[in-house]
């Protein structure tokens, strides 16, 4: 039995968690930071590193405790290194480097893409995987589209060029004045709205696996804004009191239902074609956007393979799926080191760990 600490703080939560085996959760704690960005309108970087510092121990030692576990205990630490914002990687990681000083523990540094692909493995009741599996990861400022040919081993088939889907959703959600983050808040008003009402862009519905979500966000703007006045423009207010003028004939629903369905239609088209190319079993999704339901659907109808997507506490950031993802890595002889840095921008790929 190896239990293993995770610690995660990439962005805007700070999670704890600790698992079993890489597939049993004892605990998994998240601390949000929803209520302190949303004045802003999407996460403010500062901000974020200091709430990081001001909640990690008590999210440890609350992870720890709900597990049943000391520090002892445990047989290794995982951090999330990167990608993430690097003011909030550092705190993570300099309370790990901590934490494993202290117990004489191993550490051990993981990508934070990776531990969104094991979100799905620590998804119950978990069914044997059989390999190559695509995996569309849909979370935050990523959009990626990898073939998982083993444990360790992705080949990167294409991802975003400019936004992701999940900015995309919380910068729509600013323009049409709901409140952050973007995506619930459109999932639910497109509840009551037509998606036939506006044909936004697909973007890069080209031969590529690469998306482009900045020019659907442009044309969204165009269509249901009121351009500002040179008094306007003028005007200096803060962002927090900035609000979109829509046009007197918008209904909020059928933008964000129309929009919804442009995002999850060139998602879908894409996975389902890689899927099918490069002969993969099965279709997993992961991620903050993975938990729309409009993509779930869609994915399901539109290929004959299995799909997987984890439940919704597990498709935003957290803390289990970087200990279920170190499991794996451990059983792979990543070595435990002390001496790395963040890696604010670390890919995902076959080079990702050094043993």
């Amino acid at each position: 039995m190896t239990t293993i600490l995770g610690i995660e703080s990439s962005c805007d939560e700070t999670a704890a968690a600790v698992v079993e085996d890489g597939k049993t959760i004892l605990s998994n704690i998240v601390a949000s930071q929803i209520d302190l960005h949303a004045q802003y309108g999407g996460v403010f970087p500062e901000l974020a590193s200091r709430a990081h510092v001001e909640a990690i121990g008590q999210v440890v030692e609350t992870a720890l405790h709900d597990a049943g576990k000391t520090a002892q205990d445990i047989d290794a630490v995982a951090v999330t290194r990167g990608p993430g914002l690097i003011g909030s990687l550092l705190v993570g990681i300099n309370y790990a480097k901590g934490l494993a000083l202290m117990t004489g523990k191993p550490l051990l540094a993981m990508n934070h893409l990776e531990g969104h692909v094991y979100s799905l493995w620590i998804t119950q009741p978990f069914r044997p995987v059989v390999f190559p599996v695509l995996i569309l990861i849909v979370a935050g400022g990523h959009t990626e589209l990898l073939l998982m040919r083993d444990h360790g081993i992705y080949q990167r088939l294409g991802g975003t060029l400019d936004d992701s889907a999940g900015e995309a959703f919380d910068k729509v959600g600013r323009l049409l004045n709901l409140p952050f983050p973007g995506g619930p808040h459109i999932e639910q008003s497109a509840i009551h709205g037509n998606p036939k009402t506006y044909e936004f862009p697909r973007g890069k519905r080209d031969a590529s696996y690469d998306f482009s979500f900045s020019g659907l966000k442009t044309a969204v703007m165009r269509e249901v804004t009121v351009a500002p006045s040179a008094d306007a423009r003028t005007k200096r207010e803060p962002d927090n009191e900035k609000k979109s003028q829509l046009r007197s004939e918008v209904r909020v629903s059928d933008v964000a239902a129309s929009f919804q369905a442009a995002v999850t239609d060139i998602l879908v088209e894409k996975t389902v074609r890689a899927a099918k190319e490069y002969g993969a079993t099965e279709i997993f999704i992961a991620g903050g956007v993975s938990a729309n339901q409009m993509l779930r659907q869609k994915m399901r109808k539109d290929t004959e393979l299995p799909v997987r997507y984890p439940p919704l506490n597990l498709c935003t950031d957290n803390a289990a799926m970087i200990a279920a993802a170190a499991y794996y890595r451990l059983q792979m002889g990543l070595n435990s080191s002390l001496d790395f840095d963040a890696l604010p921008t670390w890919a995902l790929n076959n080079t990702t760990y050094e043993k």
